[in-house]
């Protein structure tokens, strides 16, 4: 049948589940025996003007008479007409109205027919089909095609007429049903909520609509056919009742197709709410229980859940079935008692079932009665399979492979126990959908777990993987990555060691999100590890750094820069537990929080600055004394941001969360992050804590010289006699050499004039090294030489560079600082 054809059933199915329509009841010659109130309301005339009369004189056309002759002396062949009439009002008008004419069978095995008549009005648009002398509706069989089921009732509710139609619905026998009351025939609650409504409607003579039942088999017989009736109280000419007639209509596949438009609607909706390929599975297995299956497991392969790649197709690996793991699993019963494996767990297929054969062919597997007889793939399953299908009755199977991009997810499949229908060819088709959109969901989430992997890895190589503050702090740290709806972010975050005991604290935030993030902010916690390693001041490091993020910028697209950004905020930081003092400067970064020992927080009035990345206005450096046993929170604005809240909000929840001094600086740094962080957290937390040391006087020896060569055998003696008192007299002789070394090249190359009123400084410092620190007025930076045989000089930083374990070159606001490590021994 074509397209129309079924809309038109379709309709005329919806009509009549929607629309009273009106009831007459006609003797074989066509006379009005029986008239309802719908009728009245429809033609205008009531029972009293009606009964007795020739239905025919109420159709205005003779072209309609005489069908309607036609179709009553044809009645041994056609159990129903059906046709678009013009009916006579009572005012004098004429109306369209779609009328069906059934016959009815009856004890006495004399001919009744029934009319249904509904306003066309009230109708949806029928096909142009429909209209032809043999309309497209008269045609089409009964019983499968437009299910119209007729009984009529006397006062008492005993049956005395009823079509084919309706026996053919409900399964009771013609000679069962006649002359018997609707609970001798079918007993049963059910049959017993119907007579009620039939009496309600006796009494009252008002029509009852669109009344939900189940097909009223006998009680051996399991029926899952659903009808909808309507109720109308037939009249006679003295507007008597004779009695009750039923119209019925088989709405079980309507119904069922709605219900699959909604959960495909829902699968939408419900499917794939998350990037977890866990979560999906269970999604689907939730949504196809219980409408479509009353137990459903959802197995994927191990490779999807770690993001992987696939397996390429859907058969054995090298003669090996390919290892799943159950990730979806639902049932009609609590706990699930149908399956064999816990969510989570490894799944055994066994090697001849209806899995196998889903992964070789790529097929579902339709099983809509499952065959339990000897000499089926039942055989293979083993004793606990087959216990589990005959405890729980699993009579009907579909197993469905999940596939995308031509690669293997998983399989799904769905069993009933409970419900007793078989499964049909639509459920397969309504499984295949759902499975269809799940598998695009799994693999939306197979790559991001791919991706996500890749970037918790890239980050995990290029964050600090044991930083230390040294003596300078006690450092603590989290990095919690964003949920799986936004993507891992680019925060950084470093603990930096330099010269002189001093560490710098380091927080930055590349804008965006993913893998192309997480590379940029390696490439600036590079940058940046070089920059510190230059020793330059917080403000002097930012506008390097700005200026590098500009290069990277235009390196990615060189002919339009202007079309790529790589914006970053970031917040440098260096303390020197010598003075207690904190330098820093923030570019675009959110300013740092300071706890006193007593707990009070404190947000330091620090320059803003631009994001990196901008080259707009310079950074501007401040410097704060702090007290020993402070703590600086450095953190990315992922902490204090949330979408029903502004950043001062923010910022405000910070300071409570970081005013706890009785935790461990661990504690704290768990605790502030557990309180402040969104669920789900929509970017990336990054929180570091460090909490101040401060050296003590006799960690610390320094002297001031005139620049004169002279004075280098004093400097070499009184950092002699330091070592002693430290006990580190196994460093004097290398120290001294290192002294002269550095202080003969401050000397020289200081001024040039040794009679200057330049002055040249020289500190030791005791911490996890021992620093010799040698400054002077110059801002020139030495070199290391390779001399020749006949050079005089050239040798002394070579000579530094054997000695120490390190050494470097910083600058201070009135010179440099040239400093020296050498490594001191355990426990000195």
């Amino acid at each position: 049948m074509g397209s129309s054809a079924e809309t038109a059933v379709s309709e005329a199915q919806t009509a009549l589940e929607t629309v009273c329509p009106a009831i007459a009841l006609l003797d074989a010659r066509g006379t009005v025996i029986g008239w309802s109130q719908a009728a009245q309301r429809l033609v205008g005339y009531s029972a009293a003007e009606v009964v007795g009369r020739s239905a025919g004189v109420l159709l205005v056309a003779a072209d309609d008479r005489a069908k309607a002759a036609q179709a009553a002396q044809e009645s041994t062949s056609r159990s129903c007409w059906s046709d678009l009439v013009q009916v006579r009002h009572r005012d004098g008008r004429s109306i369209d109205v779609r009328l069906r004419v059934s016959s009815l069978s009856g004890q006495d095995g004399r001919e009744r027919w029934v009319v249904c008549a509904t306003d066309k009005a009230l109708l949806p648009a029928w096909p142009a089909e429909a209209t032809v002398a043999e309309p497209l509706l008269a045609t089409l069989p009964l019983p499968s095609r437009l299910p119209i089921g007729v009984v009529v009732r006397d006062t008492h509710l005993r049956c005395i007429r009823v079509n084919d139609t309706q026996g053919s619905k409900d399964g009771i026998p013609l000679p069962e049903r006649l002359g018997r009351t609707l609970t001798e025939a079918a007993p049963g609650t059910g049959s017993e909520t119907l007579e009620a409504v039939m009496h309600q409607v006796l009494e009252s003579g008002e029509p009852a609509m669109d009344v939900d039942y189940q097909a009223l088999l006998p009680a051996n017989v399991r029926s899952n056919r659903l009808l909808t009736a309507s109720f109308f109280r037939l009249d006679d000419a003295q507007g008597r009742a004779l009695g009750v007639c039923s119209v019925s209509v088989d709405v079980t596949d309507s119904r069922r197709a709605r219900e699959r438009l909604a959960i495909l609607g829902e699968a939408s909706r419900r499917i794939g709410t998350t990037l977890d390929v866990m979560q999906t599975a269970q999604e689907l297995a939730d949504l196809a229980v219980p409408f479509l299956a009353d137990y459903a497991t959802v197995d994927l392969a191990e490779s999807v859940q770690h993001g992987e790649k696939p397996l390429a197709h859907l058969g054995p690996q090298d003669g090996r079935i390919p290892v799943f793991r159950r990730a979806g699993l639902a049932s009609i019963h609590p706990g699930t008692p149908e399956s064999l494996f816990a969510r989570g767990e490894p799944v055994f297929v066994p090697p001849i079932s209806p899995f196998t054969g889903v992964l070789r062919s790529g097929n579902s597997h339709f099983e809509p009665v499952l065959d339990k007889s000897p000499g089926t793939w039942l055989d293979h399953l083993g004793a606990a399979w087959a216990e589990k299908i005959r405890e729980h009755a699993m009579h009907a199977l579909m197993v469905v492979p999940i596939h995308a991009r031509g690669a293997v997810l998983g399989v799904a499949v769905f069993v009933r126990t409970e419900d007793p229908r078989p499964f049909e060819e639509d459920d397969l088709l309504l499984a295949e959908e759902l499975v269809s959109w799940a598998a695009l969901a799994l693999d939306n989430a197979r790559q991001y777990v791919r991706e996500r992997s890749a970037v918790l890895a890239l980050q995990r190589l290029l964050h600090p993987h044991r930083p230390t503050g040294g003596s300078a702090a006690d450092v603590a740290w989290r990095y919690l990555p964003a949920d799986s709806h936004h993507g891992i972010g680019g925060d950084w975050f470093d603990v930096i060691p330099l010269s002189g005991a001093r560490v710098a604290l380091v927080v930055g935030d590349v804008v965006g999100h993913g893998i192309n993030a997480a590379a940029k902010m390696g490439q600036l916690r590079t940058a940046m590890n070089t920059l510190a390693d230059m020793d330059m001041p917080p403000d002097e490091v930012l506008s390097r750094l700005d200026e590098q993020v500009i290069r990277l910028t235009e390196a990615e697209d060189p002919r339009h820069p202007a079309t790529t950004t790589m914006a970053a905020t970031c917040l440098y930081a260096v303390y020197d537990p010598v003075t207690r003092t904190c330098t820093m400067a923030r570019a675009g970064h959110p300013p740092p929080a300071v706890i006193d020992p007593y707990g009070h927080v404190t947000f330091p009035d620090l320059p803003a600055g631009a994001p990196l990345g901008l080259g707009l206005v310079p950074f501007e450096t401040v410097t704060l004394e702090l007290a020993e046993g402070s703590v600086l929170a450095l953190y990315t604005d992922g902490l204090i941001e949330a979408r029903d809240q502004d950043l001062n909000a923010g910022m405000n929840r910070l300071s409570a969360a970081l005013a706890r001094p009785d935790l461990t600086l661990d504690d704290l740094c768990s605790s502030t992050v557990d309180t402040l962080r969104a669920n789900p957290p929509s970017d990336d937390v990054t929180l570091l804590l460090a909490r101040t040391r401060s050296l003590s006087a006799d960690q610390v020896a320094s002297w001031q010289f005139p620049s004169d060569p002279a004075v280098v055998s004093r400097a070499r003696t009184l950092a002699a006699r330091q070592l002693t008192q430290w006990g580190l007299e196994h460093l004097a002789e290398s120290t001294e050499l290192i002294i002269s070394e550095l202080f003969t090249n401050a000397v020289t190359h200081g001024n040039g004039d040794c009679n200057s009123d330049r002055t040249i400084g020289l500190r030791l410092i005791r911490h996890e090294m021992l620093t010799c620190e040698v400054s002077d007025a110059s801002h020139s930076h030495p070199l290391v030489r390779h001399p020749r045989s006949t050079d005089e000089h050239g040798r002394g930083l070579f000579l530094v560079t054997q000695l120490s374990r390190r050494w470097g070159t910083r600058h201070i606001p009135d010179g440099k600082i040239i400093w020296a490590d050498q490594q001191l021994p355990a426990g000195a």
